[in-house]
């Protein structure tokens, strides 16, 4: 019996016979390895996938080569992917992000801190990580590589890559290491047993350090500042302020805030204070605000020793009116450590200065204070009085601001 006529089954649709476009349309929703994978089903798609503008999508995503990249180099997307790829493909993960972070850092120091581009160094090759790992017997991690085969860190100068410090007694700028100088730190000593130094600061000594290993209570690729435990028996007992959790982590988020400009720039240097967008006051016509930085380096656990520093920033609007000048007499503090324990301070002017404000003008001064507890708040007023009448004083706000101390941990040598 035969099958009535709408019922007739059409003949099998091959591949072949499809149309090329909707195929490359499909194919380029594919990611790269399932378009290698494409290569060798059969010959059509084998075709179809060397298909050169499939590739410029990859090329970008990947590696962010540029049309202008890709005319200097004369070659094709494909070729690019693939000679790109034979040189960093364990990095394809990576690589993008870290690519990025250096050129938006070095896209922000040719405007503010152009003698900085100076110091950096040019890419190692892979036989230089991997002479480093065979010198260190450790594995580094793929993050922290990548990122050396874009830039190998810094030379050993001031001011220093990773953000600089000061106080009237105290300066502080770390360099980022390159991967000779941080595998000649690498540590094996107890307390620091596997871990590599990323920074270090000619002044301080002080240094980030990243463990290699989940050793002495360290998780693995987490990154700290290490200060002694002064009332351990033990002299190899340290504790660990932590900075990131790996590396790509740590330098991308650094660099985020440089380039957002949440770093303030002072005298061609990156200077390492956290603004809360919140601590800000206005009094009449003048506006304060303030910005923090915890100091590991001047810090202790054991004894409790908890050292900040804060930038206070001081600004009359530039339309108020001539006669509103005044001069700051003194100043009133009322600090609070996290156990509610409050303590008050009074005194003349600020840092031993007596500064005029005028419309326009900004007076910024830095200072520091210290807590027992992991985190404190501080707030208070400055007293003024206006130059063109002597007999009118007023106070101006100062926002409430918080200091917390960062995570920490104690070497468990």
């Amino acid at each position: 019996m035969a099958a009535p006529p709408d019922m007739e089954l059409s003949p099998t649709l091959s591949l072949e016979l499809l149309p090329t476009d909707p195929l490359l349309l499909i194919l380029s929703f594919l990611d790269y390895r399932d378009l290698v994978s494409c290569c060798y089903l059969n010959r059509r798609l084998n075709q179809l996938s060397s298909h050169d503008p499939l590739w410029k999508r990859h090329c970008k995503k990947y590696w962010l080569i540029s049309e202008e990249e890709k005319a200097r180099q004369n070659q094709g997307w494909r070729a690019l992917f693939i000679s790109t790829y034979s040189d960093l493909g364990r990095y394809i993960h990576y690589y993008a992000t870290l690519k990025k972070a250096w050129d938006d850092l070095k896209q922000y120091l040719g405007q503010w801190c152009p003698r900085m581009i100076g110091s950096l160094k040019e890419s190692v090759r892979e036989e230089d990580l991997d002479a480093v790992e065979a010198q260190i017997r450790c594995k580094l991690p793929d993050d922290y590589r990548c990122s050396f085969r874009i830039h190998n860190g810094q030379k050993l100068v001031v001011p220093g890559l990773m953000g600089s410090m000061a106080l009237s007694n105290h300066y502080r700028s770390e360099d980022l290491l390159d991967i000779d100088t941080a595998a000649g730190g690498f540590q094996q000593r107890l307390g620091l047993k596997q871990c590599l130094p990323l920074t270090f600061c000619i002044h301080t000594g002080l240094s980030q350090y990243m463990a290699l290993e989940s050793v002495e209570g360290r998780n693995k690729y987490e990154i700290f500042y290490q200060c002694p435990d002064q009332m351990a028996r033990n002299p190899s007992a340290i504790v660990m302020f932590i900075t990131g959790t790996s590396y790509l982590e740590w330098f991308t988020s650094y660099v985020n805030k440089v380039v957002t400009g949440g770093y303030p720039i002072i005298r061609d240097q990156i200077f390492r204070y956290v603004h809360d967008k919140d601590c800000v006051a206005t009094t009449e016509d003048i506006t304060v605000s303030v910005s923090t930085s915890f100091l590991p380096e001047l810090s202790s656990v054991h004894p409790p020793h908890y050292f900040f520093t804060y930038r206070i920033r001081i600004e009359m609007s530039k339309d108020a009116l001539p006669e509103n000048v005044c001069q700051l007499e003194s100043r009133y503090w009322k600090i609070t450590n996290a156990k509610g324990d409050v303590e008050e301070v009074q005194g003349p002017g600020v840092v031993g200065e007596f500064p005029v404000i005028s419309p326009g003008k900004v007076y910024e001064y830095t200072s520091c204070t210290t807590f027992t507890t992991t985190s404190g708040y501080m707030e208070g007023y400055y007293t003024f009085h206006c130059l063109h009448n002597k007999d009118r004083f007023f106070n101006v706000t100062i926002p409430r601001f918080h200091m917390v101390c960062p995570t920490f941990k104690v070497s468990t040598a």
